[in-house]
């Protein structure tokens, strides 16, 4: 069971392995968080708290890239077709009892293979990389049971990286256009900001983990991008 603590005592900012990048190693839904295999027990607890969920550490394509190889919501898990039947299978067993149901990898031959990096996604819906093919896209559209589009955000690719969602909001690297901030908001039906992570980086997804319950952002995120982070993800 997961342990709980007041908002005033639970940590906001984090690193892993010393980066305050942590949105590379990591990757949350509304219940569960896959983490690096080898983060010590304490920080595991730490992002538990903040986020509210249950912590799952594993290896991802025998790497602990995870936040770069992995995008899901509370119906499954997409990873990179390089992860290893060992790794999905313990992923599948420890997430089984908070409602996980499948994690399936992208198609083999696709070309784009890291998808925390090219799939933004919540429970309802998905944004994808403009190229990734329509195989792929039925594979996110019936593992995760969203809507599933194509699109940029600050007219990059890369869109799981470029922005987090949650089933509350949206916040998106700074340089997003109009017609792309307006596109988001239309497809996922929520309110949409911009913002930074790590004093100034608009690549958001690499240093913010959030759900509905919470969020954990890197160490170097000031107190005005934290300020900006609750707004638009409705804290």
């Amino acid at each position: 069971m997961t342990k709980r603590r007041s908002e005033k005592e639970t940590r906001r900012t984090f690193t892993i392995d010393g980066s305050a990048y942590i949105g590379i190693f990591a990757a949350c839904t509304e219940s569960v968080l896959l983490l690096s295999s080898h983060v010590s027990d304490r920080l595991a607890e730490e992002l538990e708290r903040a986020l509210m969920v249950n912590a799952i550490r594993t290896s991802l394509a025998e790497t602990s890239l995870i936040g770069c190889l992995a995008a899901g919501n509370s119906n499954g898990f997409i990873v990179s077709p390089y992860t290893l039947d060992s790794e999905i299978r313990r992923v599948l067993d420890l997430a089984r009892a908070e409602g996980l149901k499948n994690v399936r990898r992208l198609p083999g031959r696709e070309r784009m293979n890291a998808a925390g990096n090219i799939i933004l996604a919540n429970d309802t819906t998905a944004l994808v990389h403009p190229e990734l093919s329509e195989r792929a896209m039925e594979v996110v559209k019936e593992t995760l049971e969203v809507r599933v589009y194509k699109g940029t955000i600050g007219e990059l690719k890369t869109v799981g990286m470029a922005a987090v969602a949650t089933n509350r909001g949206i916040i998106a690297h700074r340089n997003a256009t109009h017609a792309e901030l307006a596109f988001l908001e239309e497809i996922f039906e929520l309110p949409v900001a911009i913002g930074s992570v790590n004093f100034g980086v608009p690549v958001i997804g690499a240093a913010l983990l959030a759900n509905t319950r919470g969020y954990a952002a890197g160490d170097e995120t000031t107190g005005a991008e934290l300020g900006r982070i609750e707004d638009a993800l409705g804290f």
